[in-house]
């Protein structure tokens, strides 16, 4: 993906999207704290950071949060792979970074952003995401 590095800051925190900053394998290391990520292989993450836009929270040089943007960075984006590290949660940490992917630059004006939740509902509804509207009914195709 061809997309601009953007960072932003808060005290000791930093969020980035510059790939360069980003460890795959601390990364990684996250996701497997995670129901959905335990599974995840470093290539299958390499590449999907690579075709994303992949958003690090960092204290100083620490990875302690992580997320991904899948788009077309003009009508439609999806999260996926939101998460703080374990011993940082519960400190509004998610909520900036959450905060920090809303901001970024080359996705303003989408027709709509979406993403799946289990547990954090709350998180998303007090930054303005809403249950989706109408009779859509989730759907997948798994090969």
């Amino acid at each position: 993906m061809d997309d601009s590095p953007v960072a932003f800051r808060r005290g000791d925190f930093s969020v980035t999207t510059d790939r360069g900053r980003m460890n795959p394998d601390a990364a990684l290391a996250l996701l497997r704290t995670t129901v959905w990520g335990q599974d995840m292989s470093r290539e299958t993450l390499v590449r999907a950071m690579a075709n994303s836009v992949s958003f690090a929270l960092m204290e100083h040089d620490v990875l302690i949060g992580f997320g991904r943007v899948v788009t077309d960075l003009a009508t439609y984006a999806y999260w996926t792979d939101v998460v703080i590290a374990p011993m940082h949660r519960g400190r509004g940490l998610g909520r900036w970074l959450s905060e920090c992917m809303l901001a970024h630059p080359d996705l303003q004006g989408l027709r709509r952003v979406t993403l799946l939740t289990r547990d954090a509902a709350g998180l998303y509804a007090s930054i303005g995401f809403t249950p989706g509207s109408g009779p859509l009914v989730y759907m997948e195709h798994r090969p």
